[in-house]
């Protein structure tokens, strides 16, 4: 890797002007560093350290209504030249794309709010590997444990800088730290395994390493001893570590490149009431210490707090520029990726709204069913919605948990699970999918 003496934004700005020298339409590029430090601790002792640095530049330029992307790490003068050049090369001989293009200076993000993604910096390696050997000890401590297969504790801060010739620029730094490890239980000769992990922007934010151990011990020995249960139809409840699965398979059926390939169960449904009254789920871009915060979409676009189902009601696709394009509507600052690349679409921090009622008290309502805490292998039709998944998770009878079950699988169609779905009230932001555990009703179970 060539090491540059030009700065991040002399880097971006070599970028643009050599495509615009060598004819390009246009162009938009990304400069990124990052590094990092992780640790594994076995058997109360240091396993293994490992620190990661890397850089590297992305270029997109246009050729009229032909585009095409390029990437490297070597970001000498010379470097970077040869890149431009390549891609603007590259990009008059591609077939056209009638919906590509970068976004016009009237759409682009001009309040940058902080948002404290910063993360703490560089963390002690001894801080990391104290904690790590924490973990594991507080598993270990859980009666049933055996063996902890693996406990892993790091940081990473990455700062990524944008340009466009559309004037657009920005610059980021994220931060964050992560402790997690898997626990495995034994009784009677057979094991079972869990684990728990925690990834925040800063430490202050994260339970403590004990606490996080304990979990993981506690959640392999609750799962000694499984059953079958019989095939029926039931309630299920996805527990709040994995309900948010079920946001995935939503934000997929409205991104606007299926809708407009006509390869959505949710394509006819704009405006329409997808979900139960009464249920909003939204995106916030603008969380501070958000796992997917952002000023910006992937395009330069303005993003919003928005509420993605509101009061049940689906009120908009997911838009990039080209999909936006394509459908006949305005963008709406949901491209993901971009710059130097073909911008996808997603969004920042999407979530559920707590519902009233806890999970206790939801057991309780529907009097048995199954309470699923871990998930193998979904699979969506995406033109339909059927769904179908292996889960394990605890059977519960008059509202309480009676024995644990694996083997199992639970089907339904994703249109009508939206419909009858319920949300508890231990919502938990954790991530950039969060959602309360969430009641399902009359689910196909298909056990022995």
């Amino acid at each position: 890797m060539t090491q540059s003496t030009l700065t991040p934004e002399s880097i971006l700005s070599t970028l643009l002007e050599t495509c615009s020298k060598a004819g390009a339409s246009a162009a938009d590029a990304a400069y990124a560093h990052s590094d990092g430090v992780s640790v594994d601790v076995r058997d109360g002792k240091l396993e293994s350290i490992e620190r990661s640095e890397s850089q590297g530049v992305s270029l997109r330029c246009f050729f009229g209504q032909r585009q095409a992307s390029v990437s490297g790490s070597d970001t000498s003068a010379e470097g970077l030249t040869a890149l431009a050049e390549r891609c603007v090369a590259m990009a008059k001989v591609v077939p056209e794309d009638p919906y590509c293009g970068i976004a016009p200076d009237s759409e682009l993000a001009r309040d940058m709010p902080a948002l404290d993604l910063t993360g703490d910096g560089e963390i002690p390696t001894e801080t990391l590997e104290n904690e790590a050997l924490e973990a594991e000890a507080a598993a270990l401590a859980v009666d049933g444990v055996k063996q902890v297969s693996g406990c892993g504790n790091g940081w990473s801060t990455t700062e990524r800088w944008v340009a466009a010739t559309n004037g657009f620029s920005a610059h980021k730094v994220s931060g964050s730290t992560g402790l997690g490890l898997a626990a495995v239980a034994e009784q009677d000769g057979a094991m079972e395994r869990d684990y728990e992990s925690r990834s925040v922007r800063r430490l202050e934010d994260r339970p403590a390493a004990v606490e996080i151990g304990k979990i993981a011990g506690d959640r392999a020995v609750a799962r000694l001893g499984p059953r079958k249960v019989k095939t029926q139809t039931a309630a299920v409840i996805y527990d709040r570590r994995v309900s948010g699965s079920l946001i995935g398979a939503f934000l997929s059926a409205i991104s606007g490149p299926s809708v407009a390939r006509g390869v959505s169960f949710l394509k006819d449904a704009l405006n329409e009431q997808v979900f139960a009254a009464g249920v909003n789920l939204i995106d916030d871009p603008f969380r501070a210490r958000g796992m997917g915060s952002r000023v910006h979409d992937g395009e330069g676009r303005a993003v919003a707090r928005q509420a993605l189902i509101d009061d049940g009601v689906l009120t908009r696709w997911l838009l990039n520029g080209a999909s936006a394009k394509q459908l006949g509507l305005a963008p709406n600052g949901y491209a993901s990726g971009g710059f130097g690349s073909t911008p996808g679409v997603g969004v920042a921090n999407a979530y559920i709204e707590a519902g009233t009622a806890t999970p206790a008290e939801l057991m309780g309502q529907v009097g048995h069913g199954l309470l699923v805490s871990d998930m193998f292998g979904p699979s969506i039709n995406p033109n339909t919605g059927d769904y179908s998944v292996g889960v394990a998770g605890f059977w519960f009878e008059n509202g309480e948990i009676q024995h644990p079950v694996s083997e199992v699988t639970i089907a339904g169609d994703l249109p009508s699970m939206f419909k009858r779905l319920i949300p508890a009230s231990d919502l938990e932001f954790r991530g950039t999918r969060d959602a309360p555990s969430l009641l399902i009703e009359d689910m196909s179970i298909a056990g022995e």
